[in-house]
């Protein structure tokens, strides 16, 4: 499966981006995406029930603790599949003497199942709100198991137009084919019930969980989860972790201001959206800041100079970065997608 399970590729890449320099538009379509006029073509990875079932044992959900209060599971760096039911990004949970707050919701029912199960191996208290980081597919589909358990769903504000959009609805249309039998006809789009349009603290049993507004960056409705009193930083996707970040149609101008501003805040523990838990905060935030930086960077140069994305990517110096893994699965897509903004904003 060509890496889709981000909901807002979707939403962002399928708008006509015109190239002042006759690269064309950027065209996404459910048999595959136009990169750099050459289509990569979306293979179909569905397995049947039973072969699924064989599969899924190398799905493991395991809450590891972060603090006091924290919790996390880490998903798998790799593309979302059948095979590992699409656990390619991390959740976490807050656990309190009046309820459990849980920090994005994973990429399945059947995971977000996984996740509260190992919720309810640490406590029986009730899952009380479900904060979602940004509306990507592998932080979602999971989150009618959790409204199905009374649980009040909170995202930025900014997440109403995608999901009203006809992107989320093709973006199902394809995981249910693509990501079956974890995905069907009764996986469904879950609204929040309470929408953040500015910085809020949320406070339950005593636990004070302050939830800032930093997109748009990677997308626009981006959200953090700061724990003041323990230190810890859930960073959504605005930190990846041991791989390479995944861009899209990203603002990463925007996303670049929006780590520094989490750089000044005092962390002792980073949660990211994808790859194991930093307890060097101020190194792991800078590593996605370099990688953005460095993209806009050489990418701007050949843009501005009008130089083919072709040449400009085969010059550009991607050895502090190509170790990473996904490196040779999404950079190429990064730096093009860069490429076009950059074009754009030189105008």
């Amino acid at each position: 499966m060509f890496d889709f399970a981000d909901a807002g590729v979707v939403a962002r890449a399928a708008r006509p981006v015109l190239s002042g320099s006759g690269l064309g538009a950027l065209v996404l379509a459910v048999s595959g995406l136009l990169v750099s006029g050459q289509p990569v073509q979306a293979q179909p990875t569905a397995m049947s029930p039973q072969a699924a079932q064989q599969a899924s044992p190398v799905v493991n959900v395991k809450a590891e603790r972060v603090s006091a209060s924290a919790w996390y599971v880490q998903g798998l760096s790799a593309m979302g599949s059948s095979a590992n039911q699409n656990f390619i990004s991390n959740a976490g949970f807050v656990v309190t003497p009046e309820g459990v707050v849980v920090i994005d919701a994973l990429g399945s029912p059947a995971l977000a199942e996984r996740l509260l199960a190992e919720i309810r191996r640490v406590t029986p208290l009730p899952v009380t709100h479900v904060i979602v980081t940004h509306y990507h597919a592998d932080h979602i589909y999971g989150l009618q198991v959790f409204k199905a358990q009374g649980a009040q769903i909170w995202a930025q504000v900014a997440a109403r137009e995608y999901l009203q959009s006809d992107a989320a609805r093709l973006r199902m249309e394809i995981s249910r084919q693509e990501l079956a039998p974890w995905i069907d006809e009764n996986t469904r789009l879950v609204p929040p019930d309470q929408w953040i349009s500015g910085r809020t603290e949320l406070v339950v049993g005593g636990r004070r969980l302050v939830l800032e507004p930093v997109g748009p960056s990677h997308t626009p409705e981006d959200l953090v989860v700061y724990l003041p009193d323990e230190k810890v930083l859930f960073a959504g996707d605005l930190v990846f972790r041991s791989r390479i970040p995944f861009v899209g149609q990203a603002d990463s101008g925007h996303w670049v201001d929006s780590l520094k501003t989490l750089q000044s805040l005092d962390v002792a523990v980073v949660v990211p959206g994808h790859g194991p838990l930093s307890t060097e905060a101020a190194k792991d935030l800078a590593l996605t800041r370099d990688y953005l930086v460095y993209l806009r960077s050489s990418m701007a140069e050949a843009a501005q100079n009008m130089e083919p994305f072709d040449s400009a990517y085969e010059s550009a110096d991607w050895s502090r970065f190509e170790h990473l893994p996904l490196f040779k699965a999404v950079n190429r897509m990064n730096a093009y997608n860069t490429y076009l903004l950059m074009e754009q904003q030189a105008k």
